[in-house]
């Protein structure tokens, strides 16, 4: 016969078992922290797991945008057991070996914004269509050409890094676009390595060597803002137009002071918010090769790579930005 005490030892661990619910950790992980782009994708994982309701997010990423500084911190999610990690990588190869590792250990792996390589993932999420993300860019350049009544005029493009996933996949789809677009002629790209300061410093790089250049198209919205800042600082403003992808919030200055005519992107709330979903599904085995749930966003469809779009790019003006730029 049980002693009272160890009975109420038993039913104290039974209501203790019975009111613990499981937690999928779920590490997102930016390009570098900081960055207002990936702090908004943040706030949508977070809206995320609280819908989920057994769900941690955990935020974390580098401290500068290089593929050694992420794959430490890689390592050291693994170290802690997290359930599933969603990426944003600096580099689509480097990273694989050490998601590899996790993938082995039964973490779960998917990719956003800027993908890795198949082999170290199992999902990649597109915040869009390459394609149309390319086209996008290059009609928001030939459109501020057309503001500055030119008919065929000088571009540039500021990236990030050179090894950027995303980045080099929207170049190369603007490339292909051009002959349908003859009044951009592209005449280089710079690399501002997603950092402010060097984004600056080759925008003003631009401006200085290509003395007839008319526009500068940053897909980085780093990039973008730095560009803006420099087309202003270098007394710029109604001679060059900045356009690209961009953060509403970071950009409503440039709009507001005509260093920007207009700029496309996502809402990156949203993005963190559906990569969130993508990651539970795979923890909880709900997701399928054909498709898997975004939450509230509805499901996004799987290519037999494992490549998924979210959503259309949208274009923000002096129309739309006081509205979005309390927004994100």
């Amino acid at each position: 016969m049980k002693t009272k005490a160890s009975l109420i030892l038993t039913v104290a661990l039974m209501a203790l078992s019975g009111s613990a619910v499981a937690e999928v950790k779920i590490a997102l992980v930016a390009k570098s922290l900081g960055n207002g782009f990936f702090e908004a994708a943040n706030t949508g994982a977070q809206e995320a797991a609280k819908e989920l309701g057994d769900v941690k997010v955990i935020y974390t990423g580098p401290t500068t945008t290089t593929a050694e500084a992420q794959i430490e911190v890689l390592n050291g999610l693994i170290a802690q057991g997290v359930d599933a990690i969603a990426i944003s990588a600096n580099d689509p190869d480097a990273v694989v070996p050490v998601l590899k590792k996790a993938m082995q250990r039964g973490i779960k792996v998917v990719s956003w914004d800027s993908g890795v390589a198949k082999a170290g993932r199992q999902i990649h999420l597109n915040p869009s269509n390459n394609a149309l993300i390319g086209e996008t860019n290059v009609k928001l350049a030939a459109d501020a050409l057309k503001a500055l009544n030119v008919d065929k005029g000088d571009v540039a493009i500021l990236s990030a890094t050179p090894t950027s996933t995303n980045q080099n996949i929207w170049i190369a789809e603007m490339k292909k676009v051009l002959p349908k677009y003859p009044s951009v002629n592209l005449v280089t790209v710079a690399y501002g390595d997603d950092l402010s300061d060097k984004s600056y410093r080759e925008a003003v790089g631009l401006l200085k060597s290509y003395p007839d250049l008319k526009v500068i198209v940053s897909p980085s919205s780093v990039g973008i803002v730095a560009a803006a800042q420099a087309v202003k600082d270098q007394g710029k403003i109604g001679k060059v137009y900045v356009t690209g992808l961009g953060l509403p919030s970071e950009m409503a200055g440039a709009i507001k002071s005509g260093a920007s005519k207009s700029f496309a992107i996502w809402n990156p709330i949203d993005l963190g918010y559906a990569a969130t979903y993508l990651a539970d599904d795979l923890v909880k085995g709900t997701a399928t090769k054909e498709e898997a749930s975004m939450g509230k966003l509805g499901k996004v469809k799987l290519d037999a790579d494992g490549s998924g779009a979210m959503a259309e790019p949208f274009v923000y003006d002096a129309s739309n930005i006081d509205k979005f730029s309390k927004i994100f």
